[in-house]
């Protein structure tokens, strides 16, 4: 026989709050040990993958974010920056400096590439911003053929644009 409905709320109500608490102290426990990068998401910093080991042994290499601020730093530094963006984008606007290497043409650009930039010079990768994986692509096709500094700018071009900075193109 059946348990009559008003008899099952109150397992029903103790499994649902069991479930509330579950729950809770998950979110707790991963935002406790994940804060600093949850913090770093709240506040639009980027964070930086770590190396990580392949099958064989060997440390994958991946480019390391750089800010806003920073991409100035290195700049004065004697950074180069590098545009991963179609060639149409870089023609009509890109950041002042740069220099055109689109991810779909890395494999036919990049041993003129290579005999004009020291694979021990800091470059930084930007592309169409945040959710554009050309940068970061690019980066680690560089890294992988022996390039040492490689940074990837995240916000961009539209970061760049936007805080007012030079541009050079047709469009200015």
């Amino acid at each position: 026989m059946s348990e009559p409905a008003s008899a099952s709320q109150p397992a029903l109500r103790r499994l649902l709050l069991e479930a509330v608490v579950i729950c809770a102290v998950a979110m707790a426990v991963g935002l406790t040990m994940n804060f600093n990068m949850v913090m770093n998401a709240f506040t639009g910093k980027t964070v930086a993958a770590p190396p990580s080991k392949t099958a064989l042994g060997t440390v994958a290499e991946f480019p390391d974010p750089v800010e806003l601020d920073e991409v100035h730093e290195l700049i004065a530094a004697g950074a180069l920056l590098v545009d991963a963006r179609h060639v149409e984008d870089y023609r009509e606007a890109h950041l002042q400096g740069a220099v055109s290497l689109p991810l779909g043409e890395v494999d036919q650009r990049l041993d003129a590439f290579r005999s004009e930039v020291p694979a021990e010079r800091i470059i930084i990768i930007y592309c169409n911003g945040f959710g554009c994986p050309d940068s970061f692509d690019l980066g680690v096709i560089l890294l992988a053929r022996g390039f040492q500094q490689v940074r990837v700018f995240e916000g961009g071009f539209p970061e760049w644009r936007d805080a007012g900075l030079p541009l050079e193109g047709a469009a200015q």
